[in-house]
């Protein structure tokens, strides 16, 4: 009579331990990784962040082309891990949400020419920084200015002419003051900003990086590239009380939007052709 119980506490000490077993299994089991970004894949951290395109790693040269020396000399720059560019423009919606969310301190004008849908404007370097410090707590993700070296990859997106479409301005390529937009000279909207994405992105997906309005990046002032990183990175030595611009805007002609010309403005200066980008670190 006892044999049988025997039996029974031994299948039940069997199937117990099957069931720890496969618990303890479970609980340990590895944890999926997230899904990898690929290039070109568009994304945003939150309902009210800016949309972000995956820029690809790789090599390119720096101030290819350029005409004069505050752009040269022209040398390879090895952008080694892939990285999260502003598809567009920061826009005045997206500050707006800083804002309100108490991370930034003020409303900028927009000069009469709208809100909706427009890259910010009238913003300083400083106020751009306390936008990306409030973003990033939000978001739990690293946002920040591309270097100047970050930007100009994204903006030539592969291509080694003048600017990221061809050696020739071409009609409606751009918003700037000869690029025969409806915002140019001689064209039938008032000239100014224009809305983000109303031109053909780049083969990276980015719009709007020729023209429209000049963009803030990370990097101190330098009379040329000599000594340049080499691997991407800002230029935080050289002099700090001009930071570097680019890309051109509305309110100049087509040279200054060219892929390797650079700017200077202080960093405690605005303008109504002044605005920026967001660069977002990926995990």
């Amino acid at each position: 009579m006892k044999r049988p119980v025997i039996i029974a506490v031994a299948v039940a000490i069997f199937f117990a331990g099957g069931l720890l077993s496969a618990s303890w299994a479970a609980g340990h089991a590895a944890k999926p990784k997230a899904p990898a970004f690929t290039p070109g894949q568009v994304f945003k951290d939150c309902p009210e962040c800016p949309e972000l395109v995956v820029v690809p790693a790789g090599l390119y040269v720096m101030g290819l082309s350029a005409e004069s020396k505050k752009s040269k000399p022209a040398h390879r720059v090895s952008i080694k891990k892939p990285f999260a560019m502003g598809r567009f423009e920061v826009k005045f919606s997206e500050w707006t949400a800083c804002v309100k969310g108490g991370g930034c301190n003020r409303e900028p004008d927009d000069h009469k020419w709208g809100r909706e849908g427009r890259p910010v404007i009238n913003v300083t370097y400083f106020d751009v920084k306390r936008y990306l410090e409030w973003i990033s707590k939000k978001t739990g993700k690293r946002y920040r200015l591309p270097s100047e070296a970050e930007w100009e990859y994204a903006d030539r997106a592969g291509a080694t002419t003048l600017w990221w479409w061809g050696n020739k301005v071409g009609t409606n390529k751009a918003n700037c003051k000869d690029c025969k937009s409806r915002w140019s000279d001689g064209g039938d909207l008032p000239h100014g900003s224009a809305p983000v994405g109303s031109f053909a992105p780049n083969s990276f997906g980015i719009y709007d990086t020729a023209g429209n309005v000049f963009e803030w990046v990370e990097d101190c002032w330098n009379e040329s590239h000599a000594n340049a990183p080499k691997n991407g990175a800002a230029r935080t030595e050289g002099n700090c009380r001009y930071r570097v611009l680019r890309g051109g805007s509305f309110y100049y002609f087509s040279k200054v939007a060219k892929s390797f010309y650079r700017a200077k403005n202080p960093p405690e200066v605005k303008s109504y052709w002044l605005g920026f980008r967001v660069l977002r670190e990926l995990d």
